[in-house]
């Protein structure tokens, strides 16, 4: 009998990781990175974003290519482009989204620049007005991390001008 009783124990066991996997998988789809951001852009009165294939396949690209170390590297290429790191499973587009929108409190509009110290950049790039495409990947990298990166068309965070 203990064999049936293992048997039974393993396939509990694959059926809630199939059941995490597919829970991760369904909030990493390109309207679960859409619909945080367009909120952001909503908040301060700027057009949606439309998800962009050829952003996507870049962002693919570049993530397949931090597997290995899960460093946050900008890609140096020709898109504007948020990165987001988390240690250990479970973190989601939306994680990503809203940490980078959580740099909204340290942005002052009138001198267009971030609290002294602080990062606001992701937040603006979110935010950029004249990028109206964005394309997103997520991967487990092989040391557990979760590596996120989002590429906007055109490019915000411009020297000089503000985001909206």
């Amino acid at each position: 009998m203990a064999i049936p009783k293992l048997a039974l124990y393993l396939a509990c066991i694959m059926v809630l990781i199939l059941a995490m996997a597919d829970k991760t998988l369904a909030q990493n789809s390109a309207q679960d990175f859409i619909n945080p951001h367009n909120s952001a852009r909503d908040a301060v009165g700027v057009g949606s974003m439309t998800w962009d294939t050829t952003l996507e396949d870049y962002a693919k690209n570049y993530a397949n290519e931090r597997i290995g170390d899960c460093n946050l590297v900008h890609s140096g290429g020709p898109y504007g482009e948020n990165l987001f790191w988390g240690s250990g499973g479970g973190f989601t587009a939306g994680d990503a989204v809203n940490a980078w929108v959580a740099e909204k409190q340290y942005y002052d509009y009138d001198s267009n620049s971030c609290a002294s110290g602080r990062v606001c950049g992701h937040y603006t790039q979110v935010v950029w007005r004249s990028s109206t495409n964005i394309g997103c990947a997520r991967v487990v990298c092989n040391n557990g991390g979760i590596f996120i990166t989002c590429n906007y068309y055109p490019a915000g965070n411009v020297i000089g001008r503000r985001p909206y």
